[in-house]
């Protein structure tokens, strides 16, 4: 069904986003740094325009802020004001955010102060904490329009299972984030709210399709959010912008009732995940959400209280330098020797991973993401008008299955994961440490390569992207030149399009994968893994 001009639409959705920011938060003209200054993290410190209690608030962990709410030495109605202020800023600087809601935060946190001054106990785990979400999680009157035209003026009649979970925990819902079109590119950008930008380097992309909740967070206007992952979109945007995320397996984390890109695609499933500044915070957010038994609250979830581990003393630990598609781009392969240098310097055993099977992940992810010919994209681009966007043209070309050739598909899909198991079974390791891409940060527009990231999603192990403590430095990362012999078409233009100079002190971060359902173990080993490297 037709729904009008997506220019028109586009317009009008940017005109109410802006006119949901009071006029109280949003930063003056005159205090908002010049267009050309790249890294805008120190902007809250630096502008006058925060209180010493908002930065003390908003430089807080959500470890460091959940004691102080329960025990109500904090209001949760002030930890929310402060919060909302700097997302306000952040998405000045950044254009992070998709929907906001903070009449309905406020009166939330309001009501949660009441009950803590009224029974003397938190309403749960999470009390009075805001959290971020990326714009795909339904909540109840707000759009989800994932980055198409079609969807503006189309507010959800329900809220998510997750947000739903969240919510009775004592969490406090405030703004939505920016995705990418049908959230199915490495970068936030779409033709309605437009382009992300990394607080840490604004000509460097936040990454996708989780970028608005990664720029966010950077920024420090939220202390936790939740994003999605299909193909490397907690992952991606994590490591652009140097913070903490799990894509779990499925299961662990209830999925139901939000909006997908391409409804019904399930040959690789869609999975939630924590983007978060520490490790401890991503792990009391895993804890306390599948404490919540999640299986009560989607049928798709599997009974599996959160787990203790103990790690054997020495582990195993197969560390792929590439992923035989494309190099990581030199800081990457710097920080992945580092680490592996430093393990075995810490007495674990360090053993090379062959990248022979990786090039066939990517393949089964690829046919799985255009196994429709792109119809559920086309139809929502038609809907309005709007036109495909570059980054997008693989679901332009793509040719639609046939029912038989899907099932065939999703023969090959297991065919696939059986042979990693085994291998990896047979090998004995505890994990593999590769890349999670092949930038430590790449300039908008040139994210090429999701390899190291989505046949994980293929495998459905459980991984988290963790940065390294290392950032780029031009003086050592020089580009590889004219001797280097590409592995690939595709390596080549990465390699080509490396350029150290504008990528001078981005951080670089890595990924720690475990096997299927072993999220407490990935935490664990990730523990090991900082601790190793100085942490």
């Amino acid at each position: 069904m037709s729904k009008g001009n997506w220019e028109e639409l586009a317009a009008k959705k940017r005109e109410q986003l802006e006119k949901s920011i009071p006029d109280e938060w949003r930063v003056p003209t005159n205090l908002l740094p010049p267009a050309d200054q790249l890294d805008v993290t120190s902007f809250p410190e630096t502008s006058g325009w925060f209180t010493p209690e908002e930065l003390a608030i908003t430089n807080s962990t959500a470890l460091e802020l959940i004691p102080k709410l329960a025990s109500g030495e904090l209001k949760s109605e002030t930890v929310t004001r402060a919060f909302c202020k700097r997302a306000v800023a952040a998405h000045q600087l950044t254009n992070c955010l998709s929907e906001t809601c903070f009449e309905r935060a406020l009166t939330t946190a309001k009501a949660l102060d009441e009950h803590l001054a009224k029974t003397g106990k938190p309403i749960g785990p999470l009390h009075g904490l805001p959290i971020s979400l990326k714009d795909n999680f339904n909540l109840k009157g707000l759009d989800a329009t994932v980055g198409f035209a079609s969807h503006v003026g189309d507010p959800a009649p329900y809220d998510a299972v997750l947000a739903d979970l969240l919510r009775e925990a004592g969490a406090v819902f405030y703004v939505k984030t920016n995705v990418p079109t049908a959230m199915m590119i490495a970068e936030t950008v779409n033709n309605v709210f437009g382009r992300t930008v990394n607080p840490r380097n604004r000509k460097l992309t936040s990454g996708g399709s989780s970028g608005g909740e990664s720029a966010l967070i950077a920024f420090k206007g939220s202390p936790l959010g939740v994003g999605t992952d299909i193909g490397g979109s907690l992952r991606i945007p994590a490591a652009c912008t140097g913070i903490f995320t799990l894509r779990p397996s499925f299961g662990r984390f209830p999925t139901l009732r939000c909006r997908s890109g391409m409804p019904g695609q399930e040959a690789v499933q869609s999975v939630n995940g924590p983007l978060t500044r520490t490790l401890a915070d991503l792990e009391f957010y895993s804890r306390t959400v599948v404490d919540a038994k999640t299986w009560r609250y989607d049928p798709r979830c599997l009974p599996i209280p959160w787990r203790s581990i103990a790690l054997p003393q020495k582990l195993k630990i197969a560390v792929m330098y590439d992923d035989g598609m494309a190099l990581p781009t030199p800081p990457v392969t710097r920080a992945l020797k580092h680490a592996a240098a430093k393990l075995q310097a810490a007495g674990h055993e360090v053993v090379t991973w062959s990248s022979k099977d990786q090039a066939e992940g990517q393949s089964l992810l690829n046919r799985m993401f255009v196994a429709d010919g792109g119809r559920a994209i086309k139809r929502e681009l038609e809907r309005t008008g709007e036109p495909m966007r570059p980054e997008m043209m693989m679901y332009e070309v793509a040719k639609e299955l046939s029912a038989s050739e899907y099932w065939q598909l999703h023969i090959d899909r297991q065919a696939f994961q059986k042979k990693y198991l085994d291998r990896w079974l047979g090998e004995g390791i505890d994990a593999i440490l590769c890349p999670t891409t092949p930038y430590s940060g790449v300039e908008s527009g040139k994210f090429e390569h999701v390899g190291y990231t989505g046949v994980f999603n293929v495998l459905d192990y459980s991984c988290i992207s963790f940065p390294t403590g290392i950032t780029a430095d031009k003086s050592i990362d020089v580009a590889l030149g004219e001797s280097y012999k590409p592995l690939t078409d595709l390596d080549k233009g990465i390699q080509a399009d490396y350029n150290p100079e504008v990528v001078h002190g981005a951080p670089v971060s890595l990924q720690i994968v475990a096997q299927r359902l072993e999220e407490e173990k990935c935490v664990a080993m990730c523990k090991e893994v900082l601790s190793a490297i100085g942490i």
